[in-house]
Formats: structure tokens, sequence, C-alpha cells
């Protein structure tokens, strides 16, 4: 046993894989050059060239991989560098439309001429309120307007005087003021008053009531045509003001226009904005009949609002194309949104009103956009499906369908829409995507996959060192030291769980330097050395360390059960691991397994109780395939067994504790104490193949710091698959105890080379005919099995006796 022991225990080289110090070639990282581009991410940077050079309808881009490895810097550090190269898009305005202020209209204007054109509406307002009223006031104006009133005022007049003069005929006076005409009537040349008229004869009052009678009538007929002259006195004076008004802005507008000239759909705005001044000037400008005059910036305010564009989207004529990333993905912030004001306790809207979403500000260029947040807004998701399908830029309201806005809103003009979506996402997401969203595919054809990892060879060893000098130059930290490096690459190693790999999740190695170069200045040291490494990685280790710690605690204490000596039957150490934020730690759980006479199978206790999870539960599943195809060949399997992951009250998933399970059953079922100073971990399957398992390091640390704690005897150990020893990368306090030769790591390939390392005894071959050495683990197992088998078979026997026995006295 002692040779088959050292055969599978692992030698301290192939605990860990330390970077060679001479193969770097440099002192410190100001020896490097700097590293441009994407560390090992050849098959994403191709899929991204491809994506964002094809320009064909659907071929946006899905960027897939986790947060850390570089993506979404990498893609936006490339779209604006390709984006330089490609012309910029038009600057994009909306206008009023006159006709239907509801849908105002979209003007493109060359890039960079937008916010000059504001500036030219703006001055054309200015000139026109200093051209406007004063030029009414001018001479010559005034002139054709008294003769125009003149004109209207001797028709009145004529048509007063021939009555005026048939009323003196019969003595009767013609009063007039501004409002009223009277009759009065006359005696001796002199006006009669009320008192002196009714002194007057009868027959005299009589003729002079029918002589005001006749008057009045003549009065009437003279002044039936009044309405008329009124017309053409109105008409004849709006003629007046509008080539007036046409007279005064032809000066100001015909610059705009010929400056404009070869911008059809400027110069026409242009045009009907002349034919709108024509009602605005008399309207805003020039209305007498207002009680009080109107204050300049009221009059501006009125001016802009009724002429001025709405600048949507401006750039700049050589800034390339737009590369726009939006952090919050909602409707209004992709789509814009129209903006709503109160006016005497009404909502009113307008053109000027219309604010951009990120979908404007990108249009013609790139949007980059988080899966996760917006896939978590309502509304957006189908809305930007719609958008790329249709190729336009529809502003609405999402409240509107569903009846939740009732005031009045504007109605724009879509805006043909030209861009390439970029979504950054897990992996997760986008193969739930690509299953239930059948337009996902259609939409999204370019796929860019981010590595996790990448391999660990001399070019990508000497890619991180320069991109490490990189980074610490762009962000003021210190170089490192070459020891340094290695170092972070050891742990990027560990990260990565390969010694052939190195992770890709570069955001954590920035983040160790980060903290490493905070505790150099702590030091006053003029490098990051390994020291500095080495305590970062310890204070974040501190700072996380609570529950791993406190758990530790309960262990030494007695509140959790775990041995680490002596031998216990059905009772062995599993080894678990736990996360709690971004701390993941290894802790060592027993696990038991009782056996008992009865058909109910192997009992996952786990399962039963719902706290089992798939995988643990098909782990514990394959315990019952394995047992009987090894074990069961010339008899049924009939056992009750019960196994169960003690002082575990949460959610279990994973299959790593099926070898711990398996070699806690046989233990019961042969009735070998297992020693309990070793912790084991591994996942098998029908055929007794230990298989490879996750968070290998993690575990194994956790439980030496517990064998530790209690002090380490040489005699404590922890059983790994032989398929992890690849994945160790091991802390070096591990490392120095096993040189040592007080701890120990054996990888095994069989559950019997792990039962055998576990009981401390042989397993035992079977020969030819499938019998185990009588004595061996494996032949107490079988006799076990035959035994509680029998018993099952004598019982049945027994009842079916009864049963029989019982059926004549029963009908007696």
């Amino acid at each position: 046993m002692t040779t088959e022991s050292d055969a599978l225990r692992l030698l301290p080289e192939q605990l860990t894989a330390p970077i060679d110090l001479d193969s770097l070639g440099f002192t410190t990282t100001d020896d490097l050059e700097p590293f441009l581009g994407i560390l090992g991410q050849d098959r994403a940077v191709e899929a991204l060239q491809f994506g964002v050079a094809m320009h064909r309808s659907g071929y946006n881009v899905f960027v897939m991989g986790e947060p850390g490895t570089g993506r979404f810097s990498y893609v936006m550090r490339y779209l604006k560098a390709e984006a330089k190269r490609q012309i910029t898009p038009q600057d994009c305005l909306y206008v009023n439309n006159f006709d239907e202020p509801r849908e105002p209209w979209v003007l493109s204007l060359s890039p960079g001429t937008g916010s000059a054109l504001l500036a030219d509406i703006d001055k054309l307002i200015d000139n026109l309120l200093a051209t406007f009223p004063a030029v009414f006031e001018h001479p010559a104006f005034q002139q054709k307007k008294s003769a125009i009133d003149r004109g209207f005022n001797q028709r009145y007049d004529r048509a007063i005087d021939s009555v005026e003069r048939k009323a003196l005929e019969k003595n009767i006076a013609v009063y007039r003021d501004a409002q009223n005409i009277a009759f009065t009537p006359m005696k001796d040349g002199k006006a009669l008053d009320e008192a002196e008229f009714a002194q007057l004869p009868e027959e005299e009052r009589e003729r002079f009531h029918v002589d005001i009678a006749t008057l009045e009538e003549v009065l009437n007929e003279a002044l039936s045509s009044l309405p008329q002259w009124k017309r053409e006195s109105s008409n004849q004076l709006r003629e007046l003001n509008e080539q007036t008004i046409t007279d005064s802005i032809k000066p100001i507008l015909e610059p705009l226009l010929e400056q404009y000239s070869g911008n059809s759909a400027v110069c026409d705005y242009l045009q009907l904005v002349r034919q709108n001044l024509l009602k605005t000037v008399i309207e805003l400008l020039v209305d007498e009949r207002a009680l009080e005059p109107r204050p300049e910036a009221y009059k501006k305010q009125l001016l802009t609002e009724q002429y001025c564009p709405s600048l949507i989207v401006g750039h700049a004529d050589s800034g390339g194309a737009p590369v726009v990333h939006e952090p919050h993905p909602s409707y209004d912030n992709l789509f814009g949104r129209i903006e709503y004001s109160s006016e005497q306790g009404a909502l009113i809207t307008s053109y000027r009103h219309i604010r951009p979403g990120a979908l404007h500000r990108a249009n013609g260029g790139y949007l980059v956009l988080e899966a996760e947040k917006l896939l978590g807004e309502p509304f957006v998701w189908d809305a930007l499906k719609r958008a790329l399908q249709s190729r336009q830029l529809k502003m609405e309201s999402p409240w509107a369908d569903m009846g939740r806005l009732t005031t009045v809103t504007l109605t724009p003009e879509v805006i043909p829409l030209s861009v390439k979506v970029v979504i950054i996402g897990s992996r997760h997401l986008y193969y739930t995507l690509q299953d239930l969203d059948p337009d996902f595919q259609e939409m999204f054809r370019v796929l860019v996959d981010f590595d996790e990892d990448l391999p660990r060879n001399p070019e990508s060893i000497e890619s991180m060192a320069q991109l490490l000098k990189t980074r610490t130059s762009e962000e003021g930290l210190a170089p490192l030291t070459a020891a340094a490096v290695a170092r972070v690459m050891t742990h990027s190693a560990r990260l990565a769980e390969h010694q052939h790999r190195l992770s890709a999740r570069i955001s954590d190695i920035f983040q160790l330097v980060a903290e490493a170069d905070f505790t150099r200045q702590l030091a006053g040291d003029p490098l990051t050395d390994t020291a500095h490494i080495e305590r970062a990685l310890q204070a974040k280790e501190t700072r996380t360390g609570r529950v791993s710690a406190r758990i530790r605690e309960d262990m030494l204490s007695g509140v959790i059960l775990i041995d680490t000596d002596g031998a216990e039957v059905g009772k062995c150490n599993g080894l678990t691991v736990l996360e709690v934020g971004d701390s993941v730690f290894g802790v060592p759980a027993r696990i038991s397994a009782t056996v008992y006479p009865g058909g109910s199978g192997i009992v996952d206790i786990e399962r039963e109780v719902e706290l089992g999870q798939p995988i643990h539960s098909k782990g514990v599943m394959i315990l019952t395939g394995y047992l009987g195809s090894r074990y069961a060949q010339h008899f049924p399997l009939e056992i009750s067994a019960s196994i169960a992951l003690e002082q575990s009250y949460g959610y279990v998933d994973g299959d790593s504790a099926s070898l711990g399970e398996v070699c806690a059953l046989m233990s019961a079922l042969s009735r070998t104490p297992l020693k309990q100073g070793f912790a084991i971990t591994g996942s098998i399957n029908q055929f007794g193949e230990v298989q490879a398992v996750g968070g290998v390091n993690e575990k194994i640390e956790g439980f030496f710091r517990l064998c530790l704690a209690r002090g380490l005897t040489g005699e404590q150990g922890a059983i790994i698959p032989r398929s992890n020893v690849p994945n160790l990368m091991l802390d070096q306090s591990v490392l120095d105890a096993v040189k040592a030769g007080l701890f120990n790591i054996y990888a095994v390939s069989q559950v019997d080379q792990a039962m055998g390392l576990l009981a401390g005894q042989e397993t035992g071959v079977a020969d030819d005919k499938g019998h185990f050495p009588e004595g061996t683990i494996n032949a107490r197992v079988v006799g076990r099995l035959r035994e509680i088998a029998e018993l099952q078979r004598e019982d049945e026997g027994g009842h079916g006796t009864d049963q029989t026995e019982a059926k004549p006295r029963g009908r007696v």
C-alpha cells in the first residue's frame, strides 16, 4: 500500500507552475515597449473587424464574454479609430410646419452647419425686431396709410354732406360724432331743444317727424356702401402692410437664401418663413390693439419659438462617424422624447421641445449598448428591433398605446436610420436571445467572442508584461520589477485555474497592480516588487475573509463537526467551494452514509428536502449505477442507504462530492473506517472513473487552513482527481507544508484508489470471474450486499407464506 500511496502522491513541483525569471528578459517594466491591441483575443479581433467592415443590413454585432476581459474598452477604442476614417453624417434639425404645427419637418445640413443655421436664424430674428415696427413709423409708409384713410374718410364725408344739405332744406340740423349721427329740428336757424320742440304746433311737430324719418332713409341709402368702402380700405391697408413687410425683409432674407442656395430644403423653409412673416409681423410686432407694448425679450422669445430650428444632432465637420455609448438605455434615452411645459394649467409642446436620443446621436455611426441593461428596460428591445428592421427613427411615446398619454403630442417627421448597433453581453444572454427571439439571429449576425483565458506561452507572457507597462504608465503607477511581473503572472494562472493558461480578465490583474502600488507608496519604495504584490493579495483576502474565518472558528470550536484525525465508518470529509460576493473560498464538509436492509435504494437526503440541485442529485443517482455494475452482477441490488452532506443548510449543487459519497457508502457497507485526516473531492461516472471538478485550489487550501490551525501531523492531506493536476496553482503556504512532509496531496483516477487511501488497506482487484480476494474492501462490500439481498428475499418469501395461510382463516 505504501508503494501505491507514494505513486499517487503529488510532488511539490506538480502543485504550481512558477514563471522563470530568466526567461522574462527585462529588469523592470520600463525596459518594455508599450502594448497595442487586445491581449490574446485574435478570434474576437478578427470578428469585430469583419462586423465593422460589413455594411449590409442585419450585420449588427454582439460582443460576448465575461466582464473584465477588456471587451468594452477594446470595442470602444477600435470603433473610435475606425469611425475617424469614415464620412461624418449630416446635421439634423427639426423646423416648424406652419400648416400643421403637430407634424414638424426634418432638415439635413452638411456636418457642422446646423449650429451656423441656428445662429443665422437668430440674427434674422434680431434684424426683424430692429426693422419692425420701426418701418411702419417711416413717413413714406405713414403717408400711404394716411392716403388710404383719407380716401375712406372722403367717401364718408361726401355721403354725410349730401344728407346734410337735404336736411337744411327742411330746417333740420345734422349732428355727428365719432359713433353716431343725429337729426335736430331748427327754427329761425336755431336748433330746438325738447321743451321748445314740445311748444310747437302739433302739425309742425308731425311734419318734423316725417322729414326726419325721410332723412334717416336717405342717410341709410347714402351709407349703404360703407362696408364695401371699409373692405376696400382694409384690403388696401393689408396690401400696403404686406408690400412694406416684403420690401423690408427682402434685404434680410436674400443673403440667407443665397448662402444656403445649395440646400433646397433650407431654401424652401426660408421661403415658408417669408410667407408666414406677413401674418406674424402684424400679429406679434405691429399689434396696435395691445393695451401695453410687448417687451423686446418677449417678442424675441415668440419669434424664436416660431422660426428658430431645433438642433437634434450636430457634428464637427471633420469628426468622422459618431461612436455613442448609452450607459442607461431607457426608452427616452435611446429614442428621444417630447417634453411639455405648463401654460395656464394645460400641457403644451412644440417642435422645439423635441429632445434627441442615443440613436439620433449615433445615426450614421455606431451605438454601443450593454445587453443586461438594455433587456431590463421596458419597451426598448422591441422598439430597437423595429427601428433596425425599418431603418427609420420614429419618435413616439410607448405610453400612448397604453392610454396613459392623454395630452396633445407631436408626430415629428421620420428620420432615416443608418446605424450599426454593438451589444456587449454575457454568453448566457446571447444564447437565451438566440433561443427565445427568432429575430435576433437575423439582426445580429456577427458574434465577437472574447475568451476568459489565453495560452501561457512566451508570447502571451511578454504581451501581458507590455500591457502592464502601458497601464502603469497611463495611470501614473510605479514600474514593476521582473519578479513582481512573474508573481502577477502566477496569480493570473491561478485565476485561470490552469498551469498552462493565463486569465484574460485583465481588470482583475490591473486591480491587483493598483492595490500593490498603494502598498508601495505607503512603504516609500520606488518600484513595485513581489512583496507589494503579496501584501496586496493578503490585504484583499483579509478584507473579504470574514465569512471563511468565521466558519473555520466554528470548526475549531466544534460547532461544525469536522475531524482531521482518527478513523470513522461511513464518514469522510468532502471539499466544497462557497462564493460570497467577490470572495471564493473552500470549506470542508462531512459526508455521511448509512446502510440498512430494505428496497428504498440510495436516498439523497439533500434532494429529498429540496436542497440538492439537479447536478448534485445526478451525481448521487450515478452511485446506484456504479454499485450495481461493480458489485451486484450475481444478485439484485436490494439496499436502503441514505447519504447526506452534514450541517449543510443551504442549496447544494455540483457533483464534486460524488467521489466522497461513494467512499462513505463503501465504508458503511464494508464497515471499514476511513481516515479523517483526508479530505476528498471528485466526480465519478458509472464505471468508477474519477472526473475533474472546479475550484480545486480553493478546496485544498480550505482544508489545509483547518489542519494548520489544529496542527499539521504529516498524516493529513487532500485527494483530488488526476485530471485536475494541471489546474493546481496552490498558495505558497501549502507548497511549503508539502515540501516539509507535513501535508500531502494525492491524485486518483479510480474509486478504488481513493478508497485505498482513505481506508489505508487493499480494496481488491476482481479476477476473471468477477470475484474479489477474500478480506479486501471490495469483497466485504459484495458480501454485505449479498447478505442484504438474501435477507430481502427471505423476508418476501416469509410474507408470502403468511398471506397464503391467512386466506382460509379469513374465509372461516
